[in-house]
Parts: structure tokens; C-alpha cells; sequence
């Protein structure tokens, strides 16, 4: 009896152990289930995102027979349309050489910030002396696409630009000629258009009369309004000028670390400031109060440089963003167009000027010295 209960007892323990054991086996199958299919789920998710993704990264191609190019007096800067054709800012080079394009809101922009004697050739840039008497230097350039992939879908594109310099400019730095610059427009079948981007100095507010260079303001005139207008001329009405920074130095370089901040990223920062337009226009206004900077000699010249850009308004919102409160810090981009004008600070009448009436008087009280002493020698 004790041999059966104990078989009995043994094979029952057996059972229970058995079935314990399936259904652990049971439960860890279900969760193990349960989790497989969580996972596989999320990553089929995830491996559809990552399908996905290239797609969307891809740029979405658009046909673009359009460059636009402004020769500034320091760099030239020409702009394509983003993606033409369906090319990346990283498969496009400035001379097949350089791939330092920027991807701007709309454009892909390539620079060439140098252009001194010494620097003719950077990234493949040509340039031209054209003799007689007005000679010039054309530079040329061209921003073509290259890709080193097996296989190519994309049609090639090469957008060649130039832009002529007065021979004089270059060789003798005259910066007297900083305030002008040219844009070209090159729109495919629609055409191409130039245009003359220059700041000047007006009478008034008005902006109807531009005043001659050279710009001179008198010290007893310290604190006058200065009306600076900048026009492109030739352009239709869909391309805006747009005024990004403006400063002044006390020299003709706009890089110079002693400066004074007039208008950064659109907004005025000098409390005489009042924009009267930007963006809005192929002309944009603003007025100062006029300044000289301190611990100079009294004949003395302030240097203002706008950095400035032309908007096509067709393909891209031209509006600054609201205005905020920002940090006096600023750096110039030595890659940025800009316009450069000279005004010169000085006395009209120096201490070496002798009135009229002085001669006239210095005679007259001569005569009556001698008239006073023929009188007392009687």
C-alpha cells in the first residue's frame, strides 16, 4: 500500500511538475509572441521610415533656366533656383573646382569673396583685360553639376556669369566707386535684364533729389538727418532691394572692428534710425542723424557700408522678419554684397580764413593812429 501511494504520489508529481511546466512554457510563448509582434511591427515602422526618408530629403527637381548675379565691389554672388533639375547644393561647384555653395530660403548662392590682382583665378574664376580707352576686367565663372555616382538622371546644368570691373577700380582700389554694383538677371527664354544697384544720398525725405559725391558735412552740422536711398534701376517691379546691415568706420574697410552699428538683420539699432522702406520696392529708405567718430583730426571721413541683396519677389518671400530685441554684436559678412560710401567731416572755414571786413578795418585804424599822432605833434 505504501509502494502504491508513493508510485501514485510519484507519477501524480510528475503530472503536476508537467503541467506546470507547459504552462510556464505556454505563457512564455504567448508573451514572446506578443512580443515579436510588437517589435517586428515597429520595425517594419521603422523600415518604412527609412524607405521613406531618402524620398523625402530628395529636393524636389524643378527646371530652371534662371541665374541671377550681382557684381558688388568686393565679391560677386550669383544665385540659382534651389534643385535645378534635381540636383543638391552638394553636387553643384562653383568652377567644377569649389562646392561652397549655402542653400539659402529659395536659392542655392556661390560667392567669390576676392577680387584683387592677386586673387584673379579663386576656384576657377578667368578673368579678361579688355584694353582702350575705358579698359576693363571681365571675370568669368560658371556653376556647373557634377556627380560621381555610376549613373546619372539628372540633366547637367552650367550656368557661366560674368561681370566687367573699370580696369582703374581694380589696380588702384578706388573706393570712391564702392557705392554702385550691377545685377544680372538671366531668365532663359524670357530674357535677360541689368540692372544698376547704387546708394546715394537725397535732399529729404521725399527721395526725389540725389545729392553729388563727394558727401561733405560741416561739424557745425553734427546731428543733421542723412537720407540714404538704394535703387536698383532696370529691374521690374517683382525684385525688391533689401537692406540687411548697415555700419560705418572710421576707414574704407568694412571689416574694421572700430564701427557703429546702424541698421542689423533689417531692424534699426541706432535710436536716430527710421527706415522708411526695405523690401517692399526696387528702392529702399532709411535716415540717420549724422556723426563723426571721436579722437580724429577735424577734417576727418566716416565710411557707411550696407550689406544689401535683390529679392525676387516671384519665387521668394522678401520680408524680414518682425523685428526683436538683438545683441549689439554684429560681424560683417566678408561674403555679403555691399555698398560702400564715403562721407567727409570737416570745418568749411579753416583757422587760417580772414574775413573781409579785416584788411578794411586794420587800415582804418592805422589812418586813425597817425591822424591822432599829426594831431598831439602840433
Amino acid at each position: 500500500m505504501n509502494s502504491a501511494f508513493r508510485i501514485y504520489h510519484h507519477l501524480h508529481a510528475e503530472d503536476l511538475h508537467r503541467n506546470y511546466a507547459n504552462l510556464l512554457l505556454e505563457t512564455l510563448v504567448n508573451a514572446s509572441s506578443r512580443f515579436c509582434i510588437g517589435v517586428c511591427y515597429k520595425m517594419a515602422a521603422v523600415g518604412v521610415i527609412f524607405i521613406l526618408l531618402p524620398m523625402t530629403w530628395a529636393c524636389a527637381p524643378q527646371k530652371a533656366d534662371y541665374v541671377m548675379v550681382s557684381c558688388f565691389p568686393n565679391a560677386i554672388i550669383a544665385n540659382v533656383p534651389e534643385c535645378p533639375y534635381g540636383w543638391e547644393i552638394g553636387q553643384l561647384s562653383l568652377g567644377g573646382m569649389c562646392y561652397n555653395g549655402i542653400n539659402t530660403p529659395g536659392f542655392y548662392r556661390f560667392t567669390i569673396p576676392d577680387l584683387t590682382p592677386k586673387n584673379y583665378s579663386y576656384c576657377g574664376t578667368l578673368s579678361e583685360y579688355v584694353g582702350g580707352k575705358d579698359p576693363r576686367y571681365i571675370f568669368y565663372n560658371s556653376i556647373v553639376s557634377n556627380d560621381s555616382s555610376l549613373t546619372v538622371r539628372n540633366q547637367p546644368v552650367n550656368y557661366t556669369f560674368s561681370c566687367t570691373y573699370k580696369a582703374a577700380y581694380l589696380v588702384n582700389n578706388a573706393v570712391f566707386s564702392q557705392r554702385v554694383a550691377t545685377v544680372y538677371v538671366n531668365n532663359g527664354s524670357l530674357g535677360s535684364f541689368k540692372s544698376q544697384l547704387s546708394m546715394n544720398v537725397f535732399t529729404n525725405s521725399k527721395f526725389l533729389y540725389a545729392k553729388d559725391a563727394p558727401y561733405v558735412i560741416d561739424t557745425s552740422e553734427i546731428g543733421s538727418e542723412v537720407f540714404i536711398g538704394i535703387e536698383a534701376k532696370g529691374l521690374s517691379n517683382r525684385f525688391k532691394v533689401v537692406i540687411t546691415n548697415c555700419w560705418a568706420t572710421p576707414t574704407p574697410f568694412s571689416t574694421d572692428k572700430k564701427r557703429w552699428t546702424l541698421i542689423q538683420n533689417s531692424c534699426s539699432l541706432d535710436n536716430t534710425v527710421i527706415i522708411f522702406e526695405n523690401a517692399k520696392d526696387s528702392r529702399s529708405m532709411f535716415k540717420f542723424n549724422s556723426f563723426r567718430f571721436q579722437r580724429l583730426e577735424k577734417v576727418s571721413t566716416v565710411w557707411l557700408h550696407c550689406e544689401v541683396q535683390v529679392c525676387d519677389g516671384e519665387k521668394l518671400f522678401c520680408q524680414p522678419t518682425p523685428c526683436t530685441s538683438r545683441s549689439t554684436e554684429f560681424e560683417p559678412d566678408p561674403n555679403g554684397g555691399i555698398l560702400t560710401m564715403e562721407f567727409q567731416v570737416r570745418a568749411q572755414h579753416s583757422s587760417s580764413y580772414i574775413h573781409p571786413a579785416g584788411p578794411f578795418l586794420c587800415l582804418l585804424a592805422i589812418f586813425l593812429l597817425n591822424e591822432y599822432l599829426g594831431y598831439f605833434s602840433w
